[in-house]
């Protein structure tokens, strides 16, 4: 509550009525309700740009996705919250909700109008206009849940887990995996074709397979597409392309170090970078002429033609 004190005479008109005196005390009145007003009106309400991302030990950023226009991006930590920057709207987060198991990915829609959350137990949250197609939340999973891949037209998604099992779901359409026979290196990422034709998971130790077509189909120059052996695991893949460009793909170490196939441009990495924290994520511009990685601190490094709008280290 706040009190304002008022001198009795601040009201008090002469018998002349002298309008301009009049004047002056409404105006002495005016700036101290003002006064003793601003700290209410500036806590009142803090804009979004305005609260630091919470992103530490307890929270660490596990990945990122680009909007539509390439302007900006979400990251998203383990917890559930998710920082919006550049152009980036929120459509909501997991803030303050108990979650059953961490989260580990984030994807966006086509539009960029919203965005799901996939935690380790395969349990997918949406947001925004991501639609909700199931999940492997109420399932007993051999192996975590490590991410996620949308189909082309945002009506379906893959899961991958890190024994090699995929999950699909909506129009997402199932073409294998390795849950039968595990891979000797854990799965760290799953990535689509523009055309959900085929999606590919890739191992810590760079190893990727290739589920829904014919070897015969196989891109030009893609026969070996196992990288040089990293100087650390590999964390994520992304890639880009269009339903007659099979593009290309881009993956990523913990140390930030980049590696790609195919159409894929490479446009710098953290390689040789001392980082605070390991990257965990990465995100492909739209232009397909840059990228963005993200550290589990929440530290966010643009490049190519992917501009930096901010971090939540």
């Amino acid at each position: 509550m706040v009190a304002l004190e008022v001198e009795a005479d601040l009201w008090q008109v002469g018998s002349r009525g002298d309008a301009q005196m009049m004047r002056s005390r409404l105006l002495r009145l005016f700036v101290l309700v003002v006064f003793a007003l601003a700290p209410v009106l500036a806590f009142s309400g803090p804009s979004q740009a305005s609260v630091t991302p919470a992103v530490g030990p307890s929270n660490l950023a596990v990945g990122i996705a680009a909007t539509h226009s390439g302007h900006g991006y979400w990251i998203a930590t383990a917890a559930g919250n998710v920082y919006p920057f550049g152009d980036a709207r929120s459509y909501g987060s997991l803030s303050g909700v108990r979650l059953n198991a961490p989260v580990v990915g984030i994807a966006a829609t086509v539009d960029g109008g919203g965005y799901w959350l996939v935690a380790k137990d395969g349990g997918v949250f949406s947001f925004g206009d991501a639609h909700f197609y199931g999940s492997t939340g109420n399932i007993k999973l051999n192996a975590p849940v490590v991410g996620m891949a949308p189909t082309g037209d945002g009506d379906g998604y893959w899961l991958a887990a890190a024994d090699g099992g995929v999950f699909s779901f909506g129009d997402a359409a199932f073409s294998g995996s390795h849950g039968a026979d595990p891979p000797a290196s854990r799965i760290v990422g799953i990535s689509a074709f523009p055309d959900d034709s085929h999606y590919w998971l890739l191992t810590a130790s760079g190893e990727m397979d290739v589920f829904g077509f014919s070897s015969g189909s196989w891109p030009a120059g893609w026969a070996d597409i196992s990288p040089t052996p990293p100087n650390a695991p590999f964390v994520a893949v992304a890639n880009w392309g269009t339903r007659s460009d099979f593009g290309g793909i881009w993956m990523v170490g913990a140390d930030g170090g980049v590696f790609t196939l195919g159409g894929a441009g490479f446009y710098g990495s953290t390689g040789a970078t001392h980082l605070n924290a390991p990257v965990v994520g990465i995100a492909v511009a739209p232009g397909q002429d840059g990228y963005w990685l993200v550290a589990a601190d929440g530290g966010v490094f643009a490049f190519g033609d992917a501009p930096f709008a901010g971090s939540a280290a």
